[in-house]
């Protein structure tokens, strides 16, 4: 498809990597060495050498390759992040970020008693979805909307994985213990059998002047509360910054949900692409899209996260 696409006149500028994990890396290669940009699913493959070649891939053709961190494609985490770099927030001292799901919270064949549930799926094979489950599958978000909207990311990590459902070969949940250069300290934990939650992405930002608190279940809302001072809730059409702005594409008090967010990637993607093709500056209202160096940044997490378990929860190096 790559080479047939790359060999017409109106091929195609861009394709979508929807696979499981472990296909990601030799589309992503067969369609870069055609001269086609890449938008993929995190994470980015399932291991950091995997994914150092494809950045190196996509920068020596000079093509666009996106990550779908979705969560980055929200007004407010837009202008939560505007906000912390226009030190809202003052010295950063605490992140506490959490992805907790329930769907995997059965026991393998309980779903309908067919062998059709949800720990059937590819998530749970290893050959398919590399060496992490709920790790790469959720924590990787996790990690990307921390340093996303705080700017820091951290350089050594404690980590513990566990897999509570018995006989599932890959983890099923994760927590996180993180240091920072500047000295700030944060927690991650992602699970996907924490029993009765939905979907729950929140991130907390402890400063020296301020707090922010997004949640992803409640999109239209960014919470900030000044030290000493009463919590407020920011809404999309409501804040001044540019980076939300791009971000909004309906009247305050309308909703925007998580297909916008991904649509709002699609739209930078798109943007990007038109200024490389035109060899022109990356536009900036486009430049909040997560690229391949963030995929990168996923997996020496990834590759951390499961060395620091290994020995027994020591504090161990990202990168």
């Amino acid at each position: 498809m790559a080479q047939a696409e790359a060999a017409r006149a109106d091929g195609i500028d861009v394709v979508a990597i929807v696979t499981p994990n472990h296909l990601h890396a030799p589309v992503a290669t067969a369609f870069l060495e055609a001269g086609i940009h890449v938008i993929c699913d995190k994470p980015l493959g399932i291991s950091l050498a995997e994914g150092r070649v494809l950045a190196e891939l996509a920068r020596s053709r000079n093509k666009l390759f996106a990550l779908t961190h979705t969560y980055t494609g929200y007004p407010m985490a837009r202008h939560a992040k505007a906000m912390v770099e226009a030190g809202a927030i003052g010295e950063l001292r605490l992140v506490q970020v959490e992805y907790s799901q329930d769907w995997l919270a059965a026991r393998i064949g309980s779903a309908d008693g067919a062998g059709n549930g949800p720990q059937d799926n590819w998530h749970n094979d290893p050959l398919r979805a590399g060496p992490g489950g709920t790790l790469s599958d959720v924590g990787t978000h996790a990690y990307h909307l921390a340093h996303f909207i705080s700017g820091q990311k951290p350089d050594r990590l404690l980590a513990e994985l566990s897999t509570f459902v018995p006989g599932r070969p890959l983890d099923d949940h994760v927590q996180v213990m993180l240091r920072y250069p500047g000295g700030a300290r944060g927690t991650l934990w992602a699970s996907q059998v924490a029993t009765g939650c939905e979907n729950t992405v929140r991130l907390r930002l402890f400063g020296s002047k301020a707090q922010l608190d997004f949640n992803q279940e409640k999109p239209a809302e960014l919470w900030y509360t000044p030290q000493g001072g009463n919590p407020q809730k920011l809404t999309p059409g409501r804040v001044d910054s540019a980076a939300a702005a791009h971000a909004t594409r309906v009247p305050a008090g309308h909703p925007e949900g998580y297909l916008e967010a991904f649509a709002q990637l699609y739209t930078d993607a798109a943007l990007q692409i038109a200024a490389l093709d035109a060899g022109l500056p990356l536009p900036q209202e486009a430049r909040g899209l997560p690229t391949v160096a963030d995929g990168v940044d996923g997996m020496a997490f990834v590759e951390a996260v499961l060395r620091s378990h290994r020995n027994d929860a020591e504090w161990t190096s990202i990168g």
